[in-house]
């Protein structure tokens, strides 16, 4: 190993010794390099697992100033709580056997159970899944416009998506071009918007060629729903509003429509001016997370957003079974942990925990309850559901945790 080699990094240092830096990442040897599905990249990108728990990092060539850029940026992001890759190292002052300069390598962990958008596409899904993937999309970057994110390369290519109930949660993968601002200004927002807009329609153009959208699909129309699904969200989360004296109850009503959509407000500006019958409100501290936050609290479980919508609904409904509204949302939590939600993911067996996340299955099994009780015209018991979940649905699904490519 070159002497002049460095290693930004910390815990995974001893583990990032032991692959072979002395060689471009295209002739790194096939047994040591994990094949996941790729999405489109400019970079040459290899999957390898490293350290004691073989745990799965992406290893990206790129210049070193970039390299150094990008960490700094997924750093960033972590810290605030965006959705996002982490960072693991930078790899600098790479030479091979001749004593030739290789380039800088960028290393990520690989974000479990998450899917690039031509992986989901393989498929031959309907149209309503790009819808999903595009308003994931555009949930994403009206997160990141909030923390001052400049993205710079919206695209699916550059994201990630994990399944969360019957839709997707999108997270960043390439901060090449982001940055953060003091405050960011309309005008790059806006650009953002329509980056993502155009690269989007020519992503699903080339789905279509491939046959993994129906050719009878506008991608023009389909791909700048990115634009008005963004657009609209971002002026639910941000306009002011006028609220007359005696209609205040309309500010507790605007905080629960963000509160449904997904985010807390945790500070509001409210401006009235003298002589005046009304107020102006405005949020101007707006947070995402607002099922996964309440879930956290009332189980310590932590999944995707509509995942603990689905969930805080199941424990609502048990503690309406079991309780007749005696007992508070916590108490009714902690027993619906140890009566249903932790039992039935218990009854998983070993060799399918790899399919997909336990609060995805739980959530697939109430849905698989629901058919069954329609069929039935008669009330399933969640063990029931579990089994016949476990032994006809789960079994065919793809393993998702670390998605192999078929190729």
């Amino acid at each position: 190993m070159p002497n002049s080699m460095s290693i930004s990094t910390s815990a995974y240092a001893p583990a990032l010794l032991t692959l072979p830096w002395t060689k471009p990442l295209d002739e790194w040897p096939q047994e040591i390099i994990v094949a996941l599905p790729r999405g489109i990249s400019r970079h040459v990108v290899r999957f390898v697992r490293i350290g004691e728990d073989r745990k799965v990092c992406a290893v990206k060539e790129i210049g070193r100033r970039v390299a150094h850029h990008e960490y700094r940026m997924l750093r960033e992001l972590q810290r605030v709580g965006a959705p996002s890759v982490v960072p693991v190292a930078v790899i600098t002052g790479r030479k091979d056997r001749e004593g030739d300069e290789l380039t800088a390598a960028l290393v990520t962990e690989h974000l479990k159970f998450s899917l690039p958008y031509r992986e989901i596409f393989s498929r031959d899904l309907p149209e309503d899944m790009a819808v999903k993937l595009i308003k994931a999309l555009a949930i994403l970057l009206v997160r990141l416009h909030l923390l001052n994110f400049y993205w710079g390369d919206v695209s699916l290519s550059n994201t990630l998506f994990r399944r969360d109930a019957d839709t997707f949660s999108a997270y960043l993968v390439d901060a090449e071009t982001g940055e953060f601002q003091d405050q960011l200004s309309d005008s790059r927002r806006l650009y953002d918007v329509d980056v993502a807009r155009v690269n989007i329609i020519g992503e699903l153009m080339d789905l279509q060629a491939g046959g993994y959208l129906s050719e009878g699909i506008d991608v023009i129309a389909l791909g700048g729903q990115v634009e008005s699904l963004y657009l609209e969200l971002w002026e639910e989360l941000t306009a002011e509003e006028e609220v007359d004296a005696d209609e205040y109850w309309r500010v507790s009503k605007r905080i629960n429509r963000l509160g449904e959509l997904g985010f807390d407000v945790g500070e509001m500006n409210v401006t009235a001016d003298d002589g005046s019958h009304s107020v102006v409100i405005r949020p101007v501290v707006v947070d995402a997370g607002h099922y996964h936050k309440e879930l956290l609290r009332l189980t310590g479980l932590e999944v995707e957003e509509q995942q603990a919508r689905r969930l805080l609904t199941a424990i609502r409904e048990f503690r309406a079974a079991s309780y007749a509204h005696d007992a508070g949302l916590a108490q009714a939590a902690h027993q619906w942990m140890l009566a249903e939600y932790e039992p039935t993911i218990a009854a998983m067996p070993k060799e399918l925990v790899d399919k997909r996340e336990p609060a995805q299955i739980f959530h697939e099994i109430l849905d698989h309850r629901w058919y069954m009780t329609e069929k039935r015209q008669s009330f399933v018991p969640i063990e029931e559901a579990a089994r016949s979940y476990y032994e006809k649905v789960l079994p065919v699904l793809r393993d998702e945790a670390v998605l192999i490519g078929e190729d």
